[in-house]
């Protein structure tokens, strides 16, 4: 039988992810932000319970047992700021393990960036205006919307996202068919929240607009600060065109022993979940210990822009080759 080696995307596609990658460094560089470059196998990875790794056993006597293909390339660009980069933005390959379907594939292409002395109402109105700018000529936007995580939240489900009721939540997924979540969330209010959310608030936003949502709740974000003014919520957003999620951004937390306590916090959800076991980023610990800069970073989803922009509905359908083919 004959092997099928044909690209799944078309090449007006790859065109268009060349013209697309064009545009995001031109908007950088008339920003003044410094492109870099960060590893992907590195000796420690992430430990949100919620993100699966793919490691690798390099079977080298001058390297670790083992190495991970990280996530996102958030650590080195934080060591990168703490040693005096100022700005920054890069546009690289990131993995995630199970995950594959219509808006994923194991290895994807992220554009990530982080502004140094942005809080988080300038880095939102930053992603807006690339959003907006990419989209130009390709898709037609209405304005911009912005809501908060425990707002829309509410009117779409009517509960409280910020005050767990197990009671409640029990109630709602029974009688609007998700009873399955009753069993595989439990008590865990992260996992119901990340349940009802994608199920029954995300389908409807961005409706043929750019639907920017802050505020999520702290049990959602170990990466982002605390509120100053709500302890319940960290300065953390998500950018949503059509339901599709693009990007994922904070103001950065700085505080080293608050990263530290959480990083063993989520290993030992890691463990009470069965998951494979992550190792603490000792390096990135170190830069925050030798100060952080007062920074937001925001990461963007390229593939799913491209599929945005196209109009497409399956990943695969903006790839060269997605996994299945590669």
């Amino acid at each position: 039988m004959q092997t099928e080696w044909h690209p799944t995307c078309t090449l007006e596609l790859l065109q268009l992810r060349a013209k697309l990658l064009a545009e995001i460094r031109a908007f950088f560089a008339g920003k003044g932000v410094l492109e870099v470059e960060t590893p992907l196998l590195c000796t420690a990875i992430g430990t949100d319970p919620q993100l699966d790794f793919f490691t690798c056993q390099p079977q080298m006597p001058t390297l670790p047992e083992q190495l991970y293909l990280q996530t996102s390339p958030e650590f080195a660009m934080k060591r990168l700021l703490a040693a005096g980069s100022g700005s920054i933005y890069q546009i690289c390959k990131a993995f995630r393990k199970g995950e594959s379907g219509r808006h994923h594939n194991p290895e994807f292409s992220l554009l990530e960036w982080y502004r140094v002395g942005f809080q988080l109402p300038e880095l939102m109105a930053e992603a807006a205006e690339l959003v907006t700018t990419l989209c130009q000529g390709r898709q037609t936007l209405q304005a911009s919307q912005w809501f908060s995580y425990a707002d829309i939240f509410q009117q779409t489900t009517g509960l409280d996202a910020l005050n767990f009721s197990h009671s409640h939540y029990c109630h709602y997924a029974s009688h609007n068919g998700l009873p399955e979540a009753i069993g595989l969330c439990g008590a865990n209010h992260a996992l119901w929240l990340d349940m009802l959310f994608s199920h029954k608030v995300q389908p409807l936003l961005g409706r043929s607009a750019l639907c920017l949502v802050y505020g999520y709740p702290a049990c959602q974000s170990s990466l982002a600060r605390l509120n100053a003014d709500n302890p319940l919520i960290t300065d953390r957003f998500e950018l949503f065109i059509n339901g599709v999620e693009l990007g994922n951004g904070y103001y950065e937390l700085a505080n080293a022993s608050e990263q530290d306590r959480r990083f063993s916090h989520e290993l030992k959800l890691r463990q009470h979940a069965g998951l494979p076991a992550a190792t603490k980023d000792t390096r990135l610990l170190a830069a925050l210990e030798s100060g952080l800069p007062d920074c937001s970073g925001l990461a963007i989803g390229i593939d799913r822009l491209l599929m945005v922009l196209s109009g497409h509905t399956h990943i695969s359908q903006v790839l060269a080759f997605p996994i299945s083919h590669a």
